[in-house]
């Protein structure tokens, strides 16, 4: 399938204009990057393992009703997805004290939260992707309070599928973060979760032995980021068993 002219490059992903109207062609990278981009690193495989294991995420919420950007893979490190308004907005959904929030309150990591707590970011690398509040929110007009009630109410059925698909596996999800689209559809808008759900974008740690399967591993110096990415794919099935940790992902 052909894509056309570059639109967008992230530190991530690169968008291609898709081949038909209101289509993107959504192209994942090797690159890593951590704390604002200060630590970069380029890792063999991840942006394929990313790709499969954000389609698995995609299809599984499009199954249950969470409406996303996806519509379907189409090689080993590109999807086609719909194009849609970007809220400019990092929504996070908090489930144990980690990252941030543990140096910012205190907590410490690994402290069960009394419940899912969601925060927002506003979406500025030059500012760090300062925390933001309602408030910030409904005042600069970057979200109406009726999508605000949207956000919220998918943010939290993301978590639900989340934490049940991963705990199936062994995995605990600490925490994870998605972005959210506007998509157009003729005088009416609906809102869509978009950009992608992988180890890039969660805080996966093993049940068991704590064993941290995200990108904190590149973080933290903590081994080998292909390594943990391929365990989540493994332990869900994206991977056939005995698959190495550079796997070759057939199409």
């Amino acid at each position: 399938m052909a894509r056309g002219k570059k639109i967008y490059e992230g530190k991530a992903k690169i968008l291609f204009e898709g081949p038909e109207p209101g289509t993107i062609v959504q192209y994942f990278k090797d690159d890593a990057t951590a704390f604002n981009a200060e630590k970069q690193d380029v890792i063999d495989g991840k942006g394929a393992l990313n790709n499969r294991l954000s389609e698995y995420f995609m299809i599984g919420l499009n199954h249950i009703g969470v409406p996303t950007h996806f519509l379907k893979r189409l090689n080993m490190r590109e999807q086609l997805v719909r194009s849609c308004e970007i809220i400019p907005l990092e929504v996070i959904v908090r489930n144990y004290a980690a990252g941030s929030m543990s140096k910012r309150l205190g907590i410490e990591e690994g402290t069960q939260l009394p419940r899912p707590i969601v925060e927002y970011c506003y979406k500025d690398d030059s500012l760090g992707d300062p925390l933001v509040s309602e408030e910030h929110i409904a005042a600069f007009g970057w979200a109406s309070q009726q999508d605000m009630d949207d956000i919220l109410g998918l943010a939290l059925r993301v978590n639900d599928y989340m934490s049940g698909v991963m705990y199936g596996v062994g995995i605990k999800l600490v925490d994870f973060k998605i972005e959210i689209g506007r998509v157009y559809e003729g005088d009416f808008q609906r809102l869509v979760v978009a950009d992608e759900i992988s180890p890039d974008s969660c805080r996966l740690w093993d049940l068991e032995t704590g064993q941290k399967l995200d990108k904190d591993v590149f973080r933290r110096d903590l081994g080998s980021l292909t390594d943990a990415y391929a365990e989540v794919a493994r332990r869900l099935g994206v991977m056939p068993k005995g698959t190495g940790p550079k796997p070759t992902l057939v199409n």
